[in-house]
């Protein structure tokens, strides 16, 4: 019903505009998480419980238990208006972001465009968002969600480089709270430098000041929360191992594997390839899981990680899970193939 009847109406909507259909979703499922009971009646319908809580598909993870290890990708939801509802279509948590310091509009529009012939997005959105005190505000006013929230942290494209740890630091101060774990996206193509910080100095000095703020959070009387970072696709095995050398001699968490990709190899010939933006659907699919399989083997395991990119069908994600990931993560996946996606992932979990 998805394909045949409800995507053809999103992919009218605003005349073809992505971003249109991206907005109205989002509102759509805003309303359904003011209805009462309605995520509880979803998640069971989907396969996760609506809570956390115990169930063959629960699991634990850098310290946090999961009652589905099948969550929203960030970018989805970023400013978190849809909270309530996420789990009413299967998801057993969800990151929010990418949130920046300030607040900001993003880039120029039309910056998101699809590639229906390979499943595949391209977006240049550049992380617009409210900033990090609003969402803050709206998380105070949400309470207890009752399932995992990430929060995906980034720079703000009015903060010069060289200031990009306080921006990073202030935001993770604001939400620190609120927030079950902590991505540090370092990896999108849409903000200018941002790339830059996986060099292994600027990574370590944010890294190091981001667990100095946590640490001094944690003397005040809050909870540790793991810090992760999201890295992309488009690293080279040799950059890989020196990034999580970094990540592992800073305690970090986690690696979220992988963000959006500049290569266009697996969309060559499509009128849309020569956009500028991050690729993301089908073509990533290959990319993400050998990025997963390189850094379970690299760190034997010792270091959970977040498998996301390409997932449009059940074996995507069972590809990510058999090359060493712990949790996985959908977006793209979701604008193809609808809700029964996460239901069918759910269903087949070993």
């Amino acid at each position: 019903m998805y394909r045949r009847v409800v995507r053809p109406v999103l992919y009218r909507l605003g005349r073809g505009d992505a971003e249109v259909a991206h907005e109205q979703t989002l509102n759509g499922m805003r309303l359904l998480g003011r209805i009462p009971g309605a995520a509880a009646a979803g998640s069971r319908l989907f396969g996760v419980p609506a809570r956390r809580g115990h169930s063959a598909s629960a699991r634990t993870v850098f310290g946090i238990r999961f009652p589905s290890p099948v969550g929203l990708a960030a970018g989805m939801d970023k400013n978190g208006i849809a909270l309530r509802a996420w789990p009413a279509i299967g998801f057993g948590f969800v990151e929010v972001g990418t949130v920046t310091a300030h607040p900001q509009p993003g880039n120029e529009k039309p910056r998101l465009f699809r590639l229906v012939e390979h499943e595949a997005v391209i977006n240049r959105m550049g992380f617009n968002n409210l900033g990090s005190e609003a969402l803050a505000a709206r998380l105070a006013a949400y309470g207890d969600l009752g399932y995992p929230l990430g929060i995906s942290i980034g720079k703000s494209k009015v903060t010069p480089l060289e200031e990009a740890v306080e921006d990073y630091v202030t935001s993770l101060r604001r939400l620190y709270r609120y927030g079950d774990y902590f991505a540090v996206n370092v990896s999108s193509p849409n903000t200018p430098g941002l790339r830059s910080l996986q060099d292994t100095g600027h990574l370590r000095e944010l890294l190091t000041a981001l667990h100095a703020e946590a640490a001094s959070l944690t003397v005040a009387g809050l909870a540790p929360k793991p810090i992760l970072v999201k890295i992309a696709p488009d690293l080279t095995t040799s950059a890989i191992d020196e990034l999580l050398q970094v990540c592992t001699g800073t305690g970090v968490a986690g690696i979220i594997a992988t963000n959006t990709t500049i290569d266009r190899a697996g969309v060559s010939g499509h009128p849309l390839a020569g956009e500028t933006g991050g690729l993301s659907g089908r073509p990533l699919a290959e990319m993400s899981a050998k990025v997963v399989a390189h850094i379970h083997a690299e760190t034997g395991g010792a270091l959970p990680v977040i498998g996301v990119g390409g997932i449009v069908e059940p074996s995507d994600a069972a590809r990510l899970f058999d090359a060493g990931a712990s949790l996985v993560q959908v977006y793209t996946g979701l604008i193809y193939r609808g809700p029964g996606l996460i239901r069918q992932i759910n269903r087949r979990l070993p």
